[in-house]
């Protein structure tokens, strides 16, 4: 199905993965914006815009600049800035990050972390809890291993004694904050890009609240959040992706005012060996890419961090418990399921108390 909007741009964005801090040129579409593109005359309120690339993708800012807004190039500085530190603190393709650092020191090590890491491997740690370690941080060298890492050596099948060896190394258990330290009892290396990005979009909408920008719409690497209203009174829309290789389809229309979305998914990010399909997110239990039906999953939350982490973790868990799980937990989530003949989606109660039933918010 076609959506129209009369002078409304459409704008891609990139398919969350869990390696999306990499410092490469790959894009990938989940969800794009539709955006009004003409403004009201005589309207003292305007859009602006600015963007950029960051963690080997890209940002973009649309917010809405009245009399009194920040000045841009102030705005702009102060976003970049923001990324900046977390490139510096989080990134796992820049060896002197913080957590490159942490990576390299051996088992029994210890080390001052920035409180920003620290507060995500608590995040990540309860997710790991609720979901029976579904989702994990410490997947690191299990990416490195299949190719999928900053550290790997190309895309591979590894053989089942090596998974067993990486994964002696994988665990929330193994790792213990201190104080302002973290530390590890082994060879545990860190991966933050599962929830990492959707903690930049939570750290600069909260600092554009202290600029006074009140109606915005933000996407860092594909994790969106968007707050009030575009100058005609309209809300900020973005659209979830149907899951096809061959062309980008709207599949549901969402308006935005408060909340931050995020959207897993394996069909754009994957490689073959013989005719198998391995896709890029991993199972941290069986330590092998996910063999599920499930295609994507978009989930909606005020936090986009927690968005974020949630979608890798229903990703993980796959469509009947995946699905259980977010029912469960009251979860907006937004499922799409091959089937035989296509796709077919399914939300959960949330979702539908949040959006309705229709392709339409």
């Amino acid at each position: 199905m076609y959506y129209s909007y009369t002078a409304a741009p459409v704008r891609w964005l990139r398919l969350k993965a869990l390696r999306s801090l990499r410092h490469s040129n790959q894009v990938f579409t989940a969800l794009f914006a539709l955006l009004a593109g003409v403004l009201l005359t005589g309207c003292s309120e305007q859009i602006e815009e600015f963007g950029g690339p960051t963690m080997g993708s890209h940002y973009s800012l649309k917010y809405v600049a009245g009399e009194g807004a920040v000045d841009a190039a102030v705005l702009k500085a102060e976003v970049e800035g923001l990324l900046a530190e977390v490139d510096q603190q989080m990134s796992t393709w820049r060896a002197d990050s913080d957590l490159s650092v942490f990576n390299r020191l051996p088992a029994g090590s210890c080390r001052a972390m920035p409180a920003p890491v620290l507060a995500l491997v608590r995040a990540g740690e309860q997710l790991s809890v609720e979901s029976d370690g579904a989702f994990d941080l410490t997947i690191q060298p299990l990416l490195d291993l299949w190719g999928f890492g900053a550290q790997s050596r190309g895309e591979r099948v590894p053989s089942a004694e090596q998974i067993t060896a990486a994964r002696a190394s994988v665990g929330h258990q193994h790792l213990r904050i201190d104080g302002a330290q973290l530390c590890k009892d082994a060879a545990v290396q860190l991966d933050l890009n599962s929830i990492a990005a959707g903690y930049t979009v939570d750290r600069i909408a909260a600092r554009l609240a202290e600029l006074g920008v009140r109606s915005y719409l933000l996407d860092v690497t594909g994790e969106i959040k968007a707050l009030g209203r575009k100058p005609d009174g309209s809300p900020w829309r973005i659209a979830i992706e149907a899951p096809r290789d061959d062309q980008q389809v709207m599949q549901k229309v969402l308006a935005l005012d408060g909340l931050g979305v995020s959207t897993s998914g394996d069909y754009r990010n994957y490689f073959e060996r013989d005719g198998k399909r391995y896709s890029h997110t991993l199972d941290p239990q069986t330590g092998a890419p996910i063999t599920h039906r499930l295609a994507s999953v978009t989930v909606v939350d005020p936090s986009t961090q927690r968005a974020d982490g949630l979608s890798t973790l229903l990703m993980v868990l796959g469509p009947e418990r995946g699905y259980a799980f977010a029912e469960r937990a009251g979860i907006a989530a937004f499922f799409v399921t091959r089937i035989d003949q296509g796709f077919a989606t399914q939300v959960t109660p949330a979702f539908t108390r949040r959006f309705g039933k229709g392709d339409h918010p």
